[in-house]
C-alpha cells in the first residue's frame, strides 16, 4: 500500500474536485488530487485518503455508520494506518475550544516537530497548514480545508509544518493527536496575516479575528525560524 500510494504522488495533477471536499476547502493553488476514481471507494481501513496540493499533506474521510440511533466511526487505528503509509506513533492528545472568529497560529515547534492529526468534534473551522521545510518544492505554500462535525473529516499535517486554525460556528471544539510532546521552549509563531503568505482567510464579514497576544505578534515568514 505504501509503494501505491508514492506512485500516486508522481501523478499528472489534475484540478478537478473530488467528491466529498467540502466547497470551503481552499488551497493558494488548486488541489492537486489523485487520478479520479481511484480513491472513491473505502479501503479496508474504512477511511478515504483525499490527496491535496502538497503530497504529505492528506484530508482523510472515514466511513461512518449511522442509523436512526445516530452513528459510529473509526478515526484512529494503528495497524490500518500503518497499511495506509500513515503515522501510527502518537504520545499526546489535545482538545481545545474556542468561540467564533477566534484564530490560533500559526504554530510550530523548531524543535521535537509535532506531527498532528486533527479533527473537530464541535462546530467548524477552517485549519491551515503551511510547509516550512526549506528542502520542498512547496516550502511557503499553504493548504487550507474546513473541518465539521458534519463532514467528520481529519487533516493529517506531519511535522515541518506549521499549523494554524480560524473558528467559523459559534462554538468550535478540536482535538488532535502529536507525535512529540508539547515543548513550550521551542515553540515558534508565524504572523496570521502575513502577506508573504498571503492566506486566504474566510474571515466572518471581514472583522479582524480574535487573537491571544502572542499570535497578534507573531514574526513575519521571511525571518521564521524554519527547517
Amino acid at each position: 500500500m505504501k509503494q501505491f500510494r508514492q506512485r500516486l504522488y508522481h501523478r499528472k495533477p489534475t484540478h478537478t474536485v473530488l467528491p466529498g471536499v467540502d466547497s470551503h476547502t481552499l488551497c493558494q493553488y488548486n488541489f492537486s488530487l489523485r487520478q479520479p476514481g481511484l480513491f472513491h471507494q473505502f479501503t479496508e481501513s474504512h477511511m478515504r485518503i483525499i490527496q491535496t496540493s502538497i503530497p504529505d499533506l492528506l484530508i482523510l474521510e472515514p466511513k461512518v455508520f449511522g442509523d436512526e440511533r445516530g452513528f459510529f466511526m473509526e478515526t484512529y487505528q494503528a495497524r490500518q494506518f500503518s497499511e495506509l503509509g500513515l503515522p501510527t506513533h502518537f504520545v499526546q492528545d489535545n482538545h481545545s475550544g474556542s468561540r467564533q472568529g477566534t484564530l490560533r497560529g500559526l504554530h510550530y515547534q523548531i524543535r521535537q516537530a509535532q506531527g498532528k492529526l486533527v479533527r473537530v468534534v464541535s462546530g467548524e473551522i477552517f485549519d491551515i497548514a503551511v510547509d516550512l521545510r526549506k528542502s520542498s518544492p512547496s516550502f511557503g505554500k499553504w493548504v487550507g480545508a474546513t473541518l465539521s462535525t458534519q463532514n467528520k473529516h481529519l487533516f493529517w499535517i506531519p511535522a515541518g509544518f506549521a499549523h494554524g486554525f480560524y473558528v467559523l460556528s459559534d462554538w468550535a471544539e478540536i482535538v488532535y493527536k502529536a507525535t512529540d510532546y508539547y515543548a513550550p521552549a521551542w515553540e515558534r509563531t508565524i504572523l496570521w496575516n502575513d502577506p508573504d503568505l498571503a492566506i486566504t482567510w474566510p474571515l466572518i464579514d471581514q472583522l479582524p479575528p480574535v487573537l491571544s497576544a502572542k499570535d497578534g505578534a507573531g514574526l513575519r515568514f521571511s525571518t521564521a525560524e524554519t527547517y
